[in-house]
Protein backbone atom coordinates (compact mmCIF):
# COMPACT_ATOMS: atom_id res chain seq x y z
CA UNK A 1 0.00 0.00 0.00
CA UNK A 2 1.55 3.27 -1.13
CA UNK A 3 1.12 6.16 1.26
CA UNK A 4 1.94 9.85 1.14
CA UNK A 5 4.64 10.69 3.74
CA UNK A 6 3.41 14.30 3.81
CA UNK A 7 -0.16 13.33 4.66
CA UNK A 8 -1.36 12.69 8.21
CA UNK A 9 -4.03 10.01 8.03
CA UNK A 10 -6.86 10.61 10.49
CA UNK A 11 -8.34 7.34 11.73
CA UNK A 12 -11.62 8.08 13.49
CA UNK A 13 -12.76 5.53 16.07
CA UNK A 14 -15.64 7.56 17.55
CA UNK A 15 -18.06 4.84 16.43
CA UNK A 16 -16.01 1.96 17.87
CA UNK A 17 -13.68 2.91 20.75
CA UNK A 18 -15.64 6.09 21.48
CA UNK A 19 -18.93 4.23 21.65
CA UNK A 20 -17.61 1.81 24.30
CA UNK A 21 -18.48 4.36 26.99
CA UNK A 22 -21.32 2.99 29.17
CA UNK A 23 -24.62 4.59 28.19
CA UNK A 24 -23.31 6.01 24.90
CA UNK A 25 -24.44 3.26 22.52
CA UNK A 26 -25.75 4.44 19.16
CA UNK A 27 -28.27 2.90 16.81
CA UNK A 28 -27.08 1.89 13.34
CA UNK A 29 -28.98 4.85 11.84
CA UNK A 30 -27.23 7.24 14.23
CA UNK A 31 -23.84 5.72 13.34
CA UNK A 32 -24.57 6.22 9.63
CA UNK A 33 -25.57 9.85 10.29
CA UNK A 34 -22.30 10.56 12.14
CA UNK A 35 -20.23 8.62 9.58
CA UNK A 36 -21.53 10.81 6.76
CA UNK A 37 -20.49 13.89 8.73
CA UNK A 38 -17.07 12.36 9.39
CA UNK A 39 -16.68 11.78 5.65
CA UNK A 40 -17.50 15.46 5.03
CA UNK A 41 -15.03 16.38 7.77
CA UNK A 42 -12.27 14.68 5.79
CA UNK A 43 -11.22 11.73 7.94
CA UNK A 44 -9.31 9.03 6.07
CA UNK A 45 -10.53 5.99 8.00
CA UNK A 46 -13.69 5.26 9.99
CA UNK A 47 -13.52 2.35 12.41
CA UNK A 48 -17.11 1.19 12.14
CA UNK A 49 -17.22 -1.45 14.86
CA UNK A 50 -16.18 -4.85 16.19
CA UNK A 51 -18.43 -7.13 14.08
CA UNK A 52 -18.07 -10.35 16.07
CA UNK A 53 -19.01 -8.62 19.35
CA UNK A 54 -22.75 -8.25 18.62
CA UNK A 55 -25.32 -8.40 15.81
CA UNK A 56 -25.72 -4.64 16.18
CA UNK A 57 -22.02 -4.00 15.59
CA UNK A 58 -22.04 -6.37 12.62
CA UNK A 59 -25.01 -4.56 11.07
CA UNK A 60 -23.40 -1.15 11.68
CA UNK A 61 -20.31 -2.19 9.74
CA UNK A 62 -22.53 -3.46 6.90
CA UNK A 63 -24.58 -0.24 6.74
CA UNK A 64 -21.57 2.09 7.03
CA UNK A 65 -19.90 0.14 4.23
CA UNK A 66 -22.90 0.96 2.03
CA UNK A 67 -23.26 4.59 3.15
CA UNK A 68 -19.69 5.85 2.79
CA UNK A 69 -17.91 6.25 -0.55
CA UNK A 70 -14.44 7.77 -0.21
CA UNK A 71 -13.36 6.79 3.29
CA UNK A 72 -11.74 3.50 4.33
CA UNK A 73 -14.16 1.46 6.47
CA UNK A 74 -12.35 -0.52 9.13
CA UNK A 75 -13.57 -3.44 11.23
CA UNK A 76 -11.85 -4.56 14.43
CA UNK A 77 -11.02 -8.20 15.23
CA UNK A 78 -8.96 -10.24 17.64
CA UNK A 79 -6.21 -12.46 16.24
CA UNK A 80 -8.42 -15.44 15.44
CA UNK A 81 -9.98 -16.80 12.27
CA UNK A 82 -13.61 -16.56 13.36
CA UNK A 83 -13.32 -12.85 14.20
CA UNK A 84 -11.65 -12.22 10.85
CA UNK A 85 -14.25 -14.28 8.94
CA UNK A 86 -17.08 -12.25 10.53
CA UNK A 87 -15.32 -8.93 9.85
CA UNK A 88 -14.66 -9.85 6.21
CA UNK A 89 -18.34 -10.74 5.82
CA UNK A 90 -19.45 -7.40 7.34
CA UNK A 91 -17.09 -5.48 5.02
CA UNK A 92 -18.25 -7.13 1.77
CA UNK A 93 -19.95 -3.98 0.48
CA UNK A 94 -17.22 -1.53 1.53
CA UNK A 95 -15.57 0.33 -1.34
CA UNK A 96 -12.32 0.55 0.65
CA UNK A 97 -12.31 -2.17 3.36
CA UNK A 98 -9.71 -2.60 6.11
CA UNK A 99 -9.43 -5.36 8.70
CA UNK A 100 -7.84 -4.25 11.98
CA UNK A 101 -6.48 -7.27 13.81
CA UNK A 102 -3.92 -7.73 16.56
CA UNK A 103 -2.83 -9.13 19.87
CA UNK A 104 -1.11 -8.11 23.12
CA UNK A 105 2.55 -7.10 22.93
CA UNK A 106 3.47 -6.42 26.56
CA UNK A 107 4.76 -9.16 28.84
CA UNK A 108 1.93 -8.32 31.22
CA UNK A 109 -0.71 -9.03 28.56
CA UNK A 110 1.16 -12.09 27.26
CA UNK A 111 1.34 -13.61 30.74
CA UNK A 112 -1.83 -12.46 32.49
CA UNK A 113 -4.26 -11.96 29.58
CA UNK A 114 -3.21 -14.74 27.21
CA UNK A 115 -1.33 -17.07 29.60
CA UNK A 116 1.10 -17.53 26.74
CA UNK A 117 4.69 -16.93 25.59
CA UNK A 118 6.26 -14.32 23.36
CA UNK A 119 6.95 -16.91 20.66
CA UNK A 120 3.36 -18.15 20.59
CA UNK A 121 1.91 -14.62 20.57
CA UNK A 122 4.22 -13.62 17.72
CA UNK A 123 3.10 -16.63 15.67
CA UNK A 124 -0.59 -15.85 16.34
CA UNK A 125 -0.13 -12.23 15.24
CA UNK A 126 1.59 -13.22 12.00
CA UNK A 127 -1.04 -15.89 11.29
CA UNK A 128 -3.87 -13.38 11.81
CA UNK A 129 -2.35 -10.89 9.36
CA UNK A 130 -1.79 -13.59 6.72
CA UNK A 131 -5.36 -14.82 7.15
CA UNK A 132 -6.85 -11.30 6.94
CA UNK A 133 -4.87 -10.68 3.73
CA UNK A 134 -6.91 -13.45 2.08
CA UNK A 135 -9.96 -11.16 2.30
CA UNK A 136 -8.64 -7.59 1.98
CA UNK A 137 -5.46 -5.93 0.78
CA UNK A 138 -5.46 -3.33 3.56
CA UNK A 139 -4.67 -4.97 6.92
CA UNK A 140 -3.85 -3.01 10.06
CA UNK A 141 -2.15 -4.77 12.97
CA UNK A 142 -2.39 -3.53 16.56
CA UNK A 143 0.24 -4.49 19.14
CA UNK A 144 -1.94 -4.03 22.22
CA UNK A 145 -0.31 -2.38 25.26
CA UNK A 146 2.71 -1.43 23.12
CA UNK A 147 3.19 1.47 25.52
CA UNK A 148 4.46 -1.00 28.16
CA UNK A 149 5.98 -3.58 25.79
CA UNK A 150 9.65 -4.54 25.68
CA UNK A 151 11.12 -2.47 22.85
CA UNK A 152 13.15 -5.21 21.17
CA UNK A 153 10.25 -7.68 21.24
CA UNK A 154 7.88 -4.99 19.94
CA UNK A 155 10.26 -4.30 17.03
CA UNK A 156 10.46 -8.04 16.32
CA UNK A 157 6.66 -8.27 16.29
CA UNK A 158 6.20 -5.24 14.00
CA UNK A 159 8.84 -6.51 11.57
CA UNK A 160 7.17 -9.94 11.41
CA UNK A 161 3.65 -8.60 10.74
CA UNK A 162 4.89 -6.21 8.03
CA UNK A 163 6.63 -9.16 6.37
CA UNK A 164 3.29 -11.01 6.63
CA UNK A 165 1.52 -8.20 4.77
CA UNK A 166 0.37 -5.57 7.32
CA UNK A 167 -0.10 -2.19 5.62
CA UNK A 168 -0.55 -0.24 8.88
CA UNK A 169 1.08 -0.99 12.24
CA UNK A 170 -0.71 0.40 15.26
CA UNK A 171 1.40 1.10 18.38
CA UNK A 172 -1.25 1.60 21.09
CA UNK A 173 -0.58 3.20 24.44
CA UNK A 174 -3.56 1.16 25.60
CA UNK A 175 -3.51 2.31 29.22
CA UNK A 176 -2.38 5.90 28.68
CA UNK A 177 0.87 5.07 30.48
CA UNK A 178 3.62 6.70 28.42
CA UNK A 179 5.14 10.14 28.73
CA UNK A 180 5.42 11.98 25.39
CA UNK A 181 9.20 11.61 25.15
CA UNK A 182 8.91 7.88 25.92
CA UNK A 183 6.21 7.29 23.34
CA UNK A 184 8.00 9.39 20.72
CA UNK A 185 11.23 7.47 21.37
CA UNK A 186 9.33 4.18 20.93
CA UNK A 187 8.07 5.28 17.51
CA UNK A 188 11.53 6.49 16.54
CA UNK A 189 13.10 3.17 17.63
CA UNK A 190 10.72 1.30 15.34
CA UNK A 191 11.50 3.69 12.47
CA UNK A 192 15.21 3.09 12.96
CA UNK A 193 15.26 -0.65 13.74
CA UNK A 194 12.42 -2.41 11.93
CA UNK A 195 13.25 -3.83 8.53
CA UNK A 196 10.56 -2.86 6.01
CA UNK A 197 9.03 -0.19 8.25
CA UNK A 198 8.71 2.14 5.23
CA UNK A 199 6.34 -0.39 3.66
CA UNK A 200 3.71 0.37 6.33
CA UNK A 201 2.11 3.38 7.98
CA UNK A 202 2.93 3.74 11.68
CA UNK A 203 -0.21 4.55 13.64
CA UNK A 204 -0.55 6.14 17.10
CA UNK A 205 -3.47 5.05 19.28
CA UNK A 206 -3.28 6.82 22.64
CA UNK A 207 -5.52 6.83 25.69
CA UNK A 208 -5.96 9.72 28.08
CA UNK A 209 -5.63 8.10 31.52
CA UNK A 210 -2.95 10.63 32.53
CA UNK A 211 -4.25 13.43 30.29
CA UNK A 212 -1.42 12.84 27.79
CA UNK A 213 -3.21 11.29 24.79
CA UNK A 214 -2.90 14.32 22.51
CA UNK A 215 0.66 15.10 23.62
CA UNK A 216 1.68 11.48 23.01
CA UNK A 217 0.04 11.47 19.57
CA UNK A 218 1.88 14.66 18.62
CA UNK A 219 5.18 13.13 19.84
CA UNK A 220 4.45 10.12 17.65
CA UNK A 221 3.87 12.33 14.59
CA UNK A 222 7.12 14.17 15.27
CA UNK A 223 8.92 10.83 15.28
CA UNK A 224 7.44 9.42 12.08
CA UNK A 225 3.90 8.19 12.77
CA UNK A 226 1.60 9.10 9.88
CA UNK A 227 -1.74 7.91 11.20
CA UNK A 228 -3.44 9.06 14.41
CA UNK A 229 -6.37 7.14 15.88
CA UNK A 230 -8.75 9.52 17.61
CA UNK A 231 -12.33 10.38 18.49
CA UNK A 232 -14.50 13.48 18.35
CA UNK A 233 -14.52 15.24 21.73
CA UNK A 234 -11.83 12.78 22.90
CA UNK A 235 -14.52 10.32 24.01
CA UNK A 236 -13.70 6.70 24.77
CA UNK A 237 -13.25 4.15 27.52
CA UNK A 238 -12.11 5.34 30.94
CA UNK A 239 -10.60 8.83 30.44
CA UNK A 240 -11.06 8.70 26.67
CA UNK A 241 -8.99 8.67 23.49
CA UNK A 242 -6.90 11.22 21.62
CA UNK A 243 -9.12 14.13 20.60
CA UNK A 244 -9.45 14.45 16.81
CA UNK A 245 -10.07 18.20 16.90
CA UNK A 246 -7.02 18.82 19.09
CA UNK A 247 -4.62 16.94 16.80
CA UNK A 248 -6.00 18.65 13.68
CA UNK A 249 -5.76 22.15 15.16
CA UNK A 250 -2.26 21.55 16.56
CA UNK A 251 -1.19 20.62 13.04
CA UNK A 252 -2.86 23.75 11.69
CA UNK A 253 -1.53 26.20 14.29
CA UNK A 254 2.00 24.78 14.22
CA UNK A 255 2.31 24.21 10.47
CA UNK A 256 5.97 25.26 10.37
CA UNK A 257 6.92 22.75 13.06
CA UNK A 258 5.52 19.89 10.97
CA UNK A 259 7.04 20.89 7.63
CA UNK A 260 4.93 19.77 4.67
CA UNK A 261 2.71 17.52 6.76
CA UNK A 262 -1.03 18.15 6.45
CA UNK A 263 -4.38 16.42 6.88
CA UNK A 264 -7.61 16.60 4.86
CA UNK A 265 -9.68 17.84 7.82
CA UNK A 266 -12.16 20.70 7.29
CA UNK A 267 -11.99 22.20 10.77
CA UNK A 268 -15.01 24.48 10.19
CA UNK A 269 -17.22 21.41 10.78
CA UNK A 270 -15.85 20.71 14.28
CA UNK A 271 -18.46 22.61 16.30
CA UNK A 272 -21.38 21.04 14.41
CA UNK A 273 -20.07 17.46 14.63
CA UNK A 274 -18.93 17.85 18.23
CA UNK A 275 -22.41 18.93 19.29
CA UNK A 276 -24.07 16.15 17.27
CA UNK A 277 -21.84 13.47 18.83
CA UNK A 278 -22.39 14.92 22.29
CA UNK A 279 -26.18 14.98 21.86
CA UNK A 280 -26.55 11.56 20.26
CA UNK A 281 -24.28 9.87 22.80
CA UNK A 282 -25.70 11.83 25.74
CA UNK A 283 -22.09 12.70 26.60
CA UNK A 284 -21.70 16.38 27.59
CA UNK A 285 -18.52 18.16 26.51
CA UNK A 286 -16.73 19.76 29.46
CA UNK A 287 -17.00 23.56 29.13
CA UNK A 288 -13.21 24.06 29.21
CA UNK A 289 -12.51 21.33 26.61
CA UNK A 290 -9.96 22.57 24.05
CA UNK A 291 -11.36 23.59 20.63
CA UNK A 292 -15.00 22.53 21.12
CA UNK A 293 -15.80 23.33 24.77
CA UNK A 294 -18.41 26.00 25.48
CA UNK A 295 -15.76 28.25 27.05
CA UNK A 296 -12.95 27.57 24.54
CA UNK A 297 -13.50 31.01 22.98
CA UNK A 298 -15.11 32.78 25.93
CA UNK A 299 -13.29 35.66 27.61
CA UNK A 300 -14.43 36.77 31.06
CA UNK A 301 -11.37 38.31 32.74
CA UNK A 302 -11.33 42.10 32.38
CA UNK A 303 -7.63 42.20 31.41
CA UNK A 304 -8.17 39.48 28.78
CA UNK A 305 -11.30 41.17 27.44
CA UNK A 306 -9.55 44.50 27.08
CA UNK A 307 -6.60 42.90 25.28
CA UNK A 308 -8.87 40.83 23.04
CA UNK A 309 -11.02 43.80 22.04
CA UNK A 310 -7.91 45.82 21.17
CA UNK A 311 -6.42 43.01 19.08
CA UNK A 312 -7.99 39.55 19.12
CA UNK A 313 -4.67 37.75 18.63
CA UNK A 314 -3.57 38.99 22.05
CA UNK A 315 -5.62 36.14 23.49
CA UNK A 316 -6.62 33.93 20.53
CA UNK A 317 -4.37 31.55 18.60
CA UNK A 318 -7.34 30.03 16.76
CA UNK A 319 -10.15 32.01 15.14
CA UNK A 320 -13.59 30.80 16.28
CA UNK A 321 -14.76 30.68 12.66
CA UNK A 322 -11.93 28.19 11.91
CA UNK A 323 -13.78 25.61 14.01
CA UNK A 324 -17.29 26.60 12.93
CA UNK A 325 -18.20 29.17 15.59
CA UNK A 326 -19.64 32.54 14.55
CA UNK A 327 -17.52 34.57 16.96
CA UNK A 328 -15.81 34.59 20.33
CA UNK A 329 -17.85 35.35 23.44
CA UNK A 330 -17.11 38.30 25.68
CA UNK A 331 -18.78 37.10 28.88
CA UNK A 332 -19.91 39.80 31.28
CA UNK A 333 -19.16 39.00 34.93
CA UNK A 334 -18.02 40.93 37.99
CA UNK A 335 -14.44 40.52 36.64
CA UNK A 336 -15.22 42.34 33.40
CA UNK A 337 -13.85 45.79 32.73
CA UNK A 338 -15.26 48.98 31.19
CA UNK A 339 -14.06 48.00 27.72
CA UNK A 340 -16.15 44.82 27.70
CA UNK A 341 -19.22 46.64 29.04
CA UNK A 342 -18.85 49.37 26.40
CA UNK A 343 -18.52 46.70 23.69
CA UNK A 344 -21.82 45.06 24.67
CA UNK A 345 -23.68 48.34 25.17
CA UNK A 346 -22.63 49.51 21.69
CA UNK A 347 -23.66 46.14 20.28
CA UNK A 348 -27.14 46.81 21.73
CA UNK A 349 -27.22 50.34 20.31
CA UNK A 350 -26.25 52.38 23.41
CA UNK A 351 -23.65 55.15 22.98
CA UNK A 352 -22.37 56.47 26.34
CA UNK A 353 -19.81 59.18 26.92
CA UNK A 354 -16.91 58.52 29.28
CA UNK A 355 -18.67 59.98 32.34
CA UNK A 356 -21.94 58.10 31.76
CA UNK A 357 -20.01 54.87 31.10
CA UNK A 358 -18.11 55.23 34.41
CA UNK A 359 -21.38 55.76 36.28
CA UNK A 360 -23.05 52.84 34.46
CA UNK A 361 -20.04 50.62 35.18
CA UNK A 362 -20.43 51.10 38.95
CA UNK A 363 -24.10 50.04 38.74
CA UNK A 364 -23.05 47.13 36.51
CA UNK A 365 -20.57 45.87 39.14
CA UNK A 366 -23.31 45.81 41.80
CA UNK A 367 -25.55 43.86 39.43
CA UNK A 368 -22.73 41.50 38.41
CA UNK A 369 -21.92 40.73 42.05
CA UNK A 370 -25.52 39.66 42.53
CA UNK A 371 -25.74 37.58 39.33
CA UNK A 372 -23.22 35.06 37.96
CA UNK A 373 -23.62 36.16 34.34
CA UNK A 374 -25.11 39.24 32.78
CA UNK A 375 -27.44 38.83 29.79
CA UNK A 376 -28.62 41.41 27.23
CA UNK A 377 -31.91 41.92 29.07
CA UNK A 378 -29.96 42.84 32.21
CA UNK A 379 -28.11 45.55 30.26
CA UNK A 380 -31.40 46.96 29.01
CA UNK A 381 -32.61 47.16 32.64
CA UNK A 382 -29.32 48.80 33.61
CA UNK A 383 -29.79 51.50 30.96
CA UNK A 384 -33.52 52.13 31.20
CA UNK A 385 -33.20 54.99 33.71
CA UNK A 386 -29.99 56.34 32.16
Amino acid sequence: MLHDPNHLYIFDTTLRDGEQVPGCQLTTAEKVDIAKDLERLGVDVIEAGFPVSSPGDFQSVVELSKAVDDVIICALTRANKNDIDVAADALKQAKRPRIHTGIGASDMHIKYKFNSTREEILARGVEAVKYAKKFVEDVEFYAEDAGRADLEFLAQMIEAVIAAGATVVNIPDTNGYCLPDQYGAKINYLKENVKGIDQAIISAHCHNDLGLATANSVAAIQNGARQVECTMNGIGERAGNTSLEEVAMILKVHQQAFGNLSSSIDSTLFTHISRKVSTMMNMPVQPNKAIVGRNAFAHSSGIHQDGFLKHRENYEIIKPEDVGLVEADIILTARSGRHALKHHLERLGYQLDKEKLAECYQRFLIMADAKKNIADEDLHVLLKDN
